[in-house]
């Protein structure tokens, strides 16, 4: 299984950004998908969760309104928009899969590397 995130970048305070999470080796309408960020000097947290028949979204609190979870099956890729992103946005995120369980992302299975996000002026 691989998943590989990509669309990172450096974006001015009030811009936007589309993250991408292509995954393989197994079908990703099977799985609950989750975004999670390491800010630098931090741990790291959960942004949002897309249940596997995406019926249910789950969002940190400092990320609703502002981010959009996800997914395309004919691609086999889940996305995290971001908009209006704030300089406190900036962090390495991360993408990951979790079979599917009563509670969203709390045991993730599966994960990709991270790109990275920076929002700086």
């Amino acid at each position: 299984v691989q998943l590989q995130a990509s669309g990172g970048g450096l974006v001015q305070p009030g811009g936007s950004l589309r993250l991408s999470c292509a995954v393989s080796g197994v079908s990703l309408d099977d799985y609950t998908v989750g975004w999670f960020r390491r800010a630098p000097g931090k741990e790291r947290e959960g942004v949002s969760c897309l249940s596997h028949n995406a019926g249910n979204t789950k969002y940190a609190e400092s990320v609703k309104g502002r981010f959009t979870i996800s997914r395309d099956s004919a691609r086999n890729t889940a996305y995290l928009q971001m908009d209006s992103l704030k300089p406190e946005d900036t962090a390495v995120y991360y993408c990951a899969l979790e079979w599917p369980r009563k509670r969203l992302c709390t045991g993730m299975d599966y994960w990709g590397k991270g790109t990275l996000v920076t929002v700086s002026s």
